[in-house]
């Protein structure tokens, strides 16, 4: 297979830096993520076994719970390691990227890209990525794709108590002033959207019904501060389920969208 065009740095982080296989399961905010995502999929998804391509699905995490609910999963990531790890998944897999499938057009009834968007810091880029999700989508077909909120980087950092270095802060404050993280230090490449941004460029590549969600809401920072400061588990705690309680709770207020962590988009191509 012939390697994806990705910027090397991300090839890097998601070989030799990070196992993403363990993010969503080894800490209470990586498990809050995993919750929530799956509980608003599950709201929007069509009944299976409705046909689902995976974008950027690493090495599995979704794919797997998605097949256990009956759905037909294709799996397409630009990083070897993660196609290998998502065999286990029950899914097909593919390797490939966002700004090029090979899938035909029409050929899903849904689309995830739950990591591209934040790994592509051009405009244009993103759009190319969201005009291959509308090329593969049938008409109908539901959209689902993720962003990074754009202040993530600050409550992250806070929690960790590492806002008191200054080279920290000039870091965040320059991811804060441009949306962007060089992946010259720790995380990789990177692009971190508005609630606001996220909706348009979604509403621009041409779906229907656009609208965008805070998944781990706005406790999310309490809770990893609390997991990482004090060295326990908190993934099931009463505090754990405070946080997911209050991520439920902040929903219909927009202006807690730049709490969360992580944004979540959904739309259809018309029917």
């Amino acid at each position: 297979m012939t390697s994806p065009e990705v910027a090397p740095e991300i090839v890097r982080f998601y070989t030799e830096t990070i196992d993403e296989a363990d993010r969503l399961a080894t800490t209470a905010d990586g498990r809050l993520e995993m919750v929530r995502t799956q509980e608003l999929l599950r709201r929007h998804l069509p009944a299976p076994p409705a046909r689902v391509i995976d974008v950027g699905g690493g090495p599995g995490a979704h794919a797997r719970w998605l097949v256990e609910d009956g759905y037909s999963v294709h799996l397409v990531d630009p990083i070897p390691r993660h196609i290998d790890q998502a065999k286990a998944a029950g899914a097909t897999v593919e390797l490939g990227e966002a700004r090029k499938l090979t899938a035909a057009d029409a050929s899903f009834d849904v689309v995830l890209l739950l990591g591209p968007l934040y790994h592509l810091p051009e405009r244009a880029d993103r759009g190319q990525a969201l005009a291959e999700a509308y090329r593969v989508l049938r008409p109908g077909g539901l959209l689902a794709a993720a962003g990074i909120n754009r202040y993530s980087s600050l409550f992250e950092h806070a929690a960790f108590a590492h806002l008191y270095k200054a080279p920290m802060q000039k870091s965040i404050g320059g991811i804060l002033a441009s949306q962007i993280h060089d992946g010259k230090k720790a995380f990789t490449v990177a692009y971190f959207h508005s609630g606001e941004q996220l909706r348009d460029e979604v509403a621009a590549a041409g779906f229907d019904d656009a609208e965008v969600y805070g998944v781990e809401g706005p406790a999310w920072s309490m809770l990893a501060a609390t997991e990482r400061n004090t060295g326990g588990d908190f993934r099931d705690t009463p505090l754990f389920e405070s946080a997911l309680t209050a991520a439920r709770m902040a929903e219909p207020y927009p202006e807690l969208l730049a709490a969360s962590s992580h944004l979540l988009a959904v739309g259809r191509r018309p029917a």
